[in-house]
């Protein structure tokens, strides 16, 4: 009877139409092309924020670099996985209080939707992906699948997705949400992290019927996301979570199916092979590259520190330089990907300061130099060796553009073809250059530091 309704359920979620543009099947959701909003933004920011951000805390490398247990948000998975730092943490501080506890403390009494919304337009940002529910399965929401556990329900008790879609609607900003497909402790749910199933525990298939797909319905048609993130599908491939079903229906029905974008994290089988764009995770670092992609568009995700979730015991160790901020977004947009940058508010819903720097350092560089990262592509003939002098390069039409940060004397390019001029964004001196065997040599003076025109990196325009 079990089984039976498994399969009941799972095809009761073909929401697809029987004349449906797609069907709901990997080889024809794949042939949906991404839409081109998404592929010429480039630059979005990534908000991890929920009750984890009340006890903020992952331990932190004494070597300063990244590694899998620096993720704050994952605080109750850990703790539940025996990890003996967050153990201990929690003790210390908290006694044995459960982790539920930390959703009543989870205020956002400064939360301001609009002053967010200011600031990541500042930062030159295109869209805004908020993190809805969490692997610990609190809801920004008045989710009806999670009645008792959400933002209106207890904590803030304000429907914090609806103040964020507002206010980035209001400032221009394309909006979406991340979307966990597990939750750590929900009996229902039918791997809990501790590896023990309770006995009311459901099938994949039913859970997927039953919690992730009204939620997911929810926020594409209330919410009218224009990303649908979701992560936590690792335990299970996507035909047990029906994912093909509900893309059918993302794609053929919904309110947004024409702009929606999703990424590749449907099932433990589709990183890097199935969805819409592709997805790495501080790929830099030694994450995780499934994603990485010449051909396929693809999107890297990290933090501005170790962490998503705001972790209160990182220092300036962890955190990138306004200049490795800038250079991470050039060298992920120069290889044909999107930079989806995140930031950790606390749980008042202030954004740190330093993520507040960094965000408007790297708006202030773009103000200058975003002609040549917006709307742009990888040029293929990029010479490689260029990027250990830390030279990248993008595309847009005809015209090429250089990006140097470091000041460069006899730069010279191969297979630009024929150039009509070499000029510097944001700048009126001229800039010298000769054509050299097929390609260009630029060789432009020194300015002094008042007539640069920006920091960090200077992007030159090879017009062709």
């Amino acid at each position: 009877m079990r089984k039976i309704f498994a399969i009941a359920a799972c095809a009761a979620a073909a929401f697809a139409a029987d004349a449906a543009t797609y069907e709901a099947k990997w080889e024809s959701l794949d042939k949906r092309p991404t839409p081109s909003w998404w592929t010429d933004a480039k630059f979005g920011i990534f908000i991890h924020w929920g009750p984890y951000a009340v006890p903020a805390f992952a331990p932190v490398p004494e070597d300063g670099k990244f590694h899998w247990d620096c993720y704050a948000e994952w605080y109750q998975g850990k703790m539940l996985a025996g990890k003996k730092a967050f153990l201990d943490h929690h003790a210390s501080h908290y006694g044995k209080a459960p982790y539920g506890n930390f959703a009543a403390a989870f205020r956002a009494e400064n939360f301001d939707a609009a002053k967010w919304a200011k600031l990541f337009k500042q930062a030159g940002a295109k869209y805004v992906v908020l993190t809805s529910k969490h692997h610990d399965g609190f809801a920004l929401w008045p989710s009806p699948e999670s009645p008792y556990y959400n933002a209106v329900a207890m904590g803030p008790g304000r429907d914090l997705a609806a103040e964020f879609c507002r206010e980035m609607r209001a400032a221009g900003l394309k909006r979406g949400f991340y979307f966990s497909m597990l939750e750590y402790a929900n009996p229902l749910y039918p791997a809990i992290r501790d590896g023990k199933p309770g006995a009311s525990a459901l099938t994949i298939e039913e859970w997927n019927a039953r919690v992730n797909f009204p939620q997911l319905k929810e926020l594409a048609e209330k919410y009218e996301a224009d990303v649908i993130w979701p992560d936590g599908e690792w335990d299970y491939p996507s035909a047990r979570h029906c994912s093909e079903a509900y893309l059918a229906w993302l794609f053929n029905e919904s309110k947004v199916k024409d702009s929606v974008v999703v990424n590749d994290r449907w099932g433990s089988d589709c990183r890097g092979r199935h969805g819409g764009h592709y997805t790495t995770e501080y790929v830099a670092e030694g994450g995780s590259a499934a994603g990485l992609s010449a051909v396929h568009p693809w999107e890297e995700c990290r933090g501005i520190g170790n962490s998503f979730g705001y972790n209160r015991f990182e220092t300036p160790a962890q955190y990138m330089s306004r200049e490795k901020c800038v250079e991470t977004l050039v060298k992920i947009v120069s290889a044909g990907g999107n930079l989806l940058l995140n930031v950790g508010p606390a749980a008042d819903g202030r954004i740190p300061a330093v993520m507040q720097d960094r965000l408007l350092a790297m708006g202030r560089w773009l103000a200058v130099n975003g002609e040549a990262i917006y709307a742009t592509t990888r040029w293929e003939d990029a010479p490689a060796a260029l990027k250990e002098k830390r030279v990248y390069f993008t595309r847009k039409g005809d015209d090429l553009y250089a990006i140097c940060f470091a000041w460069p004397k006899d730069l010279e390019i191969a297979k630009t073809g024929v150039v009509k001029s070499v000029t510097l964004l944001g700048s009126k001196a001229e800039v010298a250059w000769k054509a050299k065997d097929g390609g260009v040599v630029i060789s432009p003076a020194p300015l002094a530091p008042d007539a640069l025109p920006c920091e960090h990196a200077w992007a030159f325009k090879i017009s062709r």
